[in-house]
């Protein structure tokens, strides 16, 4: 049976930009074909469980030539898969896809094109620069500046000139002094306004106001890359006024997050979105385990993380049962992210400690009326976790049972030198624990020149007892850790 090939714009590079039907069938990919300049917030989509196929190319080095990328989306069809090629910015725009379809044409594959968000009309607009504008132009045009191996670029510079638009030069590094002269020869005047848009989209942008005859010399100076757009016309000019993507409280911060899968792309949604370059480097992987859900009803419940919250109702459900099983329960829960997750169940807890450490559970347990000395606690939380919590309740005269309902699995450390960010973010004692320990088998030995931003205090303590120089959000959330930041880098 023949399977069937999408080809998808992933946009220039901001995961955001990926369109809702470009995820839903990356989501449901079984083979992903994927190119160097897709973004690594729209990678981290693919499934778990799909064939990934690198076939990046640089500028002038094509490892995996595109005729053999042709073959590859035709064999993978053929072997009765669902294969999403995946594409930086737009299918059609400069993209060769159309070189693509007609292999797949050829051999009578089906398949479907799920356009993508230009990179020049992102970029653009992430540089604050207006494509068209009444006063200065009324249209636009795009250029690739890529020559052919040994080849000219053979562009009909007098044409681009009489056109009077906004012009957008596409992969076009190597070639702008070549592009600058030949508009200028042609009549465009050298005081015409440029700029150099590098990494559009991504944190790492950097953008180069300058003029035609400035050209070159701003593309050497200031040694651009590629990915890199070159604009050239009056709007310009526009791009400090109109630029709001570098004035995000956390544009050009990286910060390394280090939660489990699902937390970290929580946490890095919301630091993207304050302009900070977030990676995941998740230090542990949660994993349910087997084991009898206790006795609730009428006892003093203690949660403390949402992912515990998630595997004992999951395993109530499992075995017919539902949030009733709490009857009458005294639930303590510890962090507002516990707390909202429990509420995800229509469970609301009794108490959500004002410090996230095991003393102050104890000490508002008891005034708080939830248990009484002699009474027992029922702790629902992961097999590893910090032997203080059931130490301080037995201190207080809390009898504890203790259930391991989830485990944290180390996770190898893979994310580069961790000073070379701004901030690394533990989000629990273990999460530091396993990086610490990745970091030494990865040969990244002190810890002393990174900055932990923790969620609560024995987190905290852990990162310190690793030499890191740790700070803690206000609270136990998410939310209070990306406010932590957005603060201290307030402009």
């Amino acid at each position: 049976m023949t399977g069937k090939v999408c080809l998808v714009g992933a946009g220039p590079g901001d995961a955001g930009l990926l369109t809702l039907k470009g995820e839903r069938a990356l989501r449901s990919a079984q083979v992903v074909v994927y190119d160097r300049l897709v973004g690594d917030g729209v990678l981290a989509m693919m499934p778990e469980s799909a064939e990934k196929i690198n076939v990046g190319k640089n500028s002038g080095s094509h490892p995996v030539p595109q005729e053999r990328i042709n073959e590859i989306l035709l064999e993978k069809a053929l072997e009765g898969k669902y294969v999403v090629r995946l594409k930086g910015g737009d299918c059609f725009l400069f993209g060769r896809g159309g070189e693509e379809l007609e292999k797949l044409c050829e051999n009578g594959v089906p398949f479907e094109v799920v356009p993508g968000v230009p990179s020049p009309v992102a970029a653009t607009a992430y540089a604050g620069i207006p494509l068209t504008h009444r006063d200065f132009c009324a249209s636009v045009h795009f250029i690739t500046g890529h020559r052919r191996e040994n080849g000219s670029l053979n562009l009909d510079y007098e044409a681009l000139v009489r056109l009077r638009g906004t012009l957008v030069f596409m992969m076009s590094v190597a070639t702008c002094g070549e592009i600058a002269r030949g508009l200028a020869a042609a009549g465009m005047p050298e005081d015409t306004d440029c700029a150099i848009i590098e990494n559009g989209t991504r944190p790492c942008q950097r953008k180069f106001v300058t003029t035609l005859s400035g050209l070159e010399e701003t593309a050497e100076k200031n040694k651009v890359i590629s990915p890199s757009l070159i604009v050239v016309g009056e709007v310009c000019s526009l791009s400090d006024k109109f630029d709001w993507f570098t004035k995000a409280p956390l544009f050009g911060r990286r910060i390394l997050v280090t939660a489990p899968e699902a937390s970290a792309a929580r946490l890095m949604e919301k630091l993207s979105a304050l302009g900070a370059d977030a990676a995941a480097a998740p230090a542990i992987k949660t994993v349910p385990l087997e084991f009898a859900v206790p006795e609730l009803a009428g006892r003093a419940v203690v949660f403390t993380s949402a992912f515990g919250v998630k595997t004992c109702l999951e395993k109530l459900f499992s075995a017919g049962r539902d949030a009733r099983a709490f009857g009458g329960a005294r639930i303590a829960a510890i962090g507002a992210g516990t707390a909202a997750a429990l509420r995800g169940y229509g469970l609301a807890a009794d108490l959500v400690p004002e410090k996230y450490d095991a003393e102050t559970l104890a000490k508002e347990m008891l005034e708080k009326g939830l248990v009484r000395p002699g009474d027992t606690a029922v702790l629902l939380r992961a097999r590893a976790g910090t032997p203080s919590l059931p130490e301080k309740l037995r201190e207080a005269g809390i009898v504890c049972e203790d259930v391991p309902v989830y485990d944290t699995i180390p996770v190898p450390y893979e994310g580069g030198s961790p000073d070379s960010y701004d901030f690394v973010t533990f989000t629990s004692e273990s999460a530091v624990l396993s990086f610490r320990r990745s970091c030494e088998l990865a040969g990244y030995g002190g810890l002393g020149r990174v900055r932990a931003l923790c969620i609560g205090p024995q987190t905290a303590k852990a990162a310190r007892d690793a030499g890191m120089d740790a700070v803690m959000s206000k609270e136990a959330t998410l939310d209070s850790m990306a406010e932590y930041l957005k603060e201290e880098y307030k402009k």
